[in-house]
């Protein structure tokens, strides 16, 4: 019993470790668009992502969830030693936090969900055998780093181009505005809708059909364009040949826009990806209390805030370093710069979820900033950091299940 209570508290430690670096890393790149693009500071960044993140990790952070992300490992190979998935579990929470320590430490943006995958594979491989790990879920995780970059560039690409030509480059862009923001407002809470069912709501048992989620999603996007029809409307007109208050303007709704699509972003992402850090929890506490291994399992209350409150805090203290890097390195955001890429990897997850392509948050992110800055051509675009950005990408999983494996052993020779 004593041992068992000894490996949950260190799984609440190390769950904690992993949230953080979720929060430092991954909630950066929801937030960064409007950071740097100057909509919002990073003190209400951190303040929305914590109201938001917090809220969709504690309250659609899943009553059950998987123990092994993704199905990548058949956890009922280990039905007769159920302590390896305890040591696996531990290995690897304690891995994808070092990892994301390091990767925030320097500013890149990886994924978490690929840090966590390429936990257990290490662990898998070694404490069970290379068989245990399906190697072809692996294999399309890897494609995802091309496809999810490359469609959220594309639709963010199309996406700012269309700004450009029917509100910037017009004569009076003010009243191109009025004439065309609506459209893109209700394409913002049409997807943002879209992100938030996909992503925040099935893990509490609201799993709408198809058909019922995108009309809701039509109908909301109808009333919140609706609205800001109204507000726009009201924006006083004046002197033609003052373009740079038309321009001010114009960049000010799409700064309005874009703290609403972070906010829905952020609900999803705490929703969705605590998963990343709460499932290992939840399995070390399920096999600690009856010594059951099972592919899911039921996540008390408190592992939800303690996932809630890792993600916070680690936004909170080391969130800005890949702010910084997403926000302002890759590309110079404005408001509808920002708009377009926040918008285009909304799509991209909508997308992916109906198609079941496993994607990255931050992948697609990063992919979007990229598509905007081609708009304006490759000169816009800081080569050097994508490079490095790249680079960080290509060695996550290896480095997560290098760690992963040295943890791994470590702890199972401690526990003999």
């Amino acid at each position: 019993m004593e041992q068992a209570i000894f490996y949950i508290i260190l799984a609440a430690f190390f769950g904690l470790f992993m949230a953080w670096g979720i929060g430092a890393n991954d909630v950066a790149n929801a937030m960064a668009p409007s950071v740097g693009s100057r909509a919002i500071t990073i003190k209400q960044a951190i303040l929305i992502a914590g109201i938001f993140e917090f809220g969709g990790a504690v309250l659609a952070g899943g009553g059950v969830t998987s123990t092994i992300r993704k199905g990548i490992v058949d956890a009922s190979l280990m039905q007769g030693q159920p302590e390896l998935l305890v040591y696996g579990m531990l290995a690897s929470l304690l891995a994808a936090g070092t990892w994301l320590l390091v990767a925030s430490a320097r500013g890149w943006p990886v994924s978490t969900t690929h840090t966590i995958i390429g936990a257990v594979v290490g662990f898998a491989a070694i404490g069970i055998g290379t068989n245990a790990v399906h190697w072809d879920q692996v294999g399309q995780i890897v494609m995802s780093w091309v496809v999810s970059p490359l469609m959220a560039g594309f639709i963010a690409w199309l996406l700012f181009t269309s700004v450009q030509r029917l509100v910037l480059e017009r004569s009076d862009p003010l009243k191109a505005a009025r004439r065309y923001v609506p459209g893109y407002i209700f394409l913002a809470g049409f997807f943002m809708t879209l992100v938030t069912v996909f992503k925040g709501l099935k893990h509490i048992g609201i799993d709408l059909d198809p058909i019922h989620s995108y009309a809701l999603a039509v109908a909301i996007g109808a009333v919140i364009a609706a609205i800001g029809t109204v507000f726009i409307m009201r924006i006083p007109d004046t002197d033609l040949q003052d373009t740079d208050f038309h321009y001010y303007t114009v960049e000010r709704i799409f700064g309005v826009l874009m703290v609403v699509t972070a906010c829905a972003m952020a609900f999803a992402h705490g929703s969705n990806d605590v998963a990343n850090a709460i499932g290992p929890v939840a399995a070390v506490v399920s096999v600690a209390s009856n010594g059951n291994v099972e592919q899911q399992a039921i996540v008390p209350v408190w592992i939800l805030v303690l996932g809630g409150t890792g993600i916070v805090i680690g936004l909170a203290t080391y969130g800005h370093k890949v702010i910084a890097t997403v926000g302002s390195n890759i590309t110079a955001l404005t408001p509808s710069r920002g708009f377009a890429a926040g918008l285009a990897a909304a799509a991209t997850i909508v997308m992916a979820s109906g198609t079941g392509l496993p994607i990255s948050t931050t992948h697609t992110v990063v992919g979007a900033i990229l598509g905007v800055g081609l708009a304006r051509g490759i000169a816009a675009i800081n080569l050097q950091t994508v490079g490095s950005i790249f680079m960080s990408w290509v060695i996550t999983i290896p480095a997560g299940a290098l760690l992963s494996v040295l943890f791994f052993l470590l702890l199972r020779s401690v526990a003999g």
